[in-house]
């Protein structure tokens, strides 16, 4: 597979519809290289750090508007996407979610945000149940998580349980926590036998200054690529040999104890 991961600060006025174009754009680009899927960041159409009343004001249903488009615009280019934005779920709740469309313009999956980071995270929006989904894309079982999700063990390994072979993680992660994208996400792709895609928003946006260094971990413990701390369009191929080879010698998965880990629940 070859996958394109869009790092952006996204439109200034953090409107839906001009992140929508920069979306367009950005695929017709990976889709010209051939990309097989692109993957934009946490809260891509929106903006992140927004508070609660815009968030609210822009949210909509999984199958809302935006993502109408999204799928023409992946049935346009004949490439997958996966982006973040604000859901507008069931009773009025709103949740930090990501969505997964196919080449065909299809709707493959939606994931809501489990582990919600600070207060900025708790005023806007409802934690997800975490359910550990994944789905099948270009040859790969794939599995979703949102930025702060992937610093916890628990999640990814759920999604390795479940058979994944690569994670998508949209993110908007900011100065000083760059030890996730050099250690973290590399670390979690070793430990679990698969890859793991970071993509990161950049710039600033009120107090937070976004770092950047989206990058691709890789079953062996390595950083397949890393980008800068600007806007860039990151493109790696992803290697099934790779896989198979770091799942002959890494036996993390198989040798498991589930009994010894029974303490950590409370």
């Amino acid at each position: 597979m070859r996958l394109a991961l869009l790092q952006t600060a996204g439109d200034p006025g953090n409107d839906p519809a001009a992140n929508l174009d920069r979306l367009d754009a950005a695929a017709a680009t990976a889709a010209a290289g051939g990309a097989d899927l692109l993957l934009a960041p946490e809260m891509f159409l929106t903006g992140y750090n927004i508070g609660r009343e815009a968030a609210l004001a822009k949210a909509e249903p999984a199958e809302g508007p935006s993502a109408r488009r999204a799928g023409e615009i992946a049935r346009a280019h004949g490439i997958g996407l996966c982006y973040g934005y604000p859901e507008l779920g069931e009773g009025g709740a709103i949740y930090n979610s990501c969505l997964l469309i196919g080449k065909d313009g299809v709707p493959l999956l939606n994931f809501r945000k489990t582990h919600l980071f600070g207060d900025l995270d708790r005023a806007m929006f409802a934690p997800g149940e975490g359910s550990a989904e994944v789905v099948s894309f270009a040859g790969y079982r794939v599995g979703m998580l949102i930025c702060y999700d992937v610093e916890f063990p628990e999640a990814v390994r759920a999604l390795a349980l479940a058979g994944a072979d690569l994670v998508l993680v949209p993110t908007a992660n900011m100065k000083p926590y760059d030890a996730v994208s050099h250690v973290v996400v590399p670390a979690r792709a070793f430990e679990n036998e698969l890859f793991v895609a970071y993509a990161n928003r950049c710039g600033v946006e009120g107090e937070l200054d976004y770092m950047g260094l989206s990058c691709i971990g890789d079953p062996h413990g390595l950083n397949l690529a890393m980008a800068g701390d600007g806007e860039e369009l990151l493109v790696v191929d992803l290697d099934p040999a790779r896989l198979k080879a770091a799942r002959a010698i890494n036996t993390h998965v198989p040798d498991r104890r589930p009994e010894v880990y029974r303490r950590l629940i409370p």
